[in-house]
């Protein structure tokens, strides 16, 4: 199936309509082989991995809430500024949760005191 999907893919914006709806699919096959590649990637993970993952998911949750606070300081329109913010304040509650479950998955392999 991907082979036939290629062509779609790697086209450049000369050859391929602009018609809305190829736009959509295209985007949309695009989106399902990156959500499945994502899928099969995480799966695979061991379990000693898991706390190093989580890190690194909080550093593109941090890319995510810079390109949020650009987004937000943009002037372009009072709405696109109000969306900016919210994606900012979700960005940032996904930054802070994945430290602290960082923290206490890390806590797990410290020894107890007694």
């Amino acid at each position: 199936m991907l082979p036939c999907l290629m062509p779609l893919l790697l086209a450049d914006a000369a050859a391929v309509p602009s018609d809305p709806a190829a736009r959509f699919i295209r985007l949309l096959t695009v989106f399902l082989l990156a959500m499945w590649v994502g899928f099969e990637v995480i799966t695979k993970v061991p379990q000693r991995l898991h706390t190093p993952l989580t890190s690194g998911s909080n550093a593109i949750s941090g890319i995510t809430a810079v390109g949020a606070i650009v987004a937000a300081g943009a002037v372009v329109s009072s709405f696109g500024s109000l969306f900016g913010l919210v994606a900012l304040f979700l960005a940032m509650i996904n930054v802070a949760g994945g430290f602290v479950v960082t923290y206490r998955m890390l806590q797990m392999f410290n020894p107890k005191k007694k």
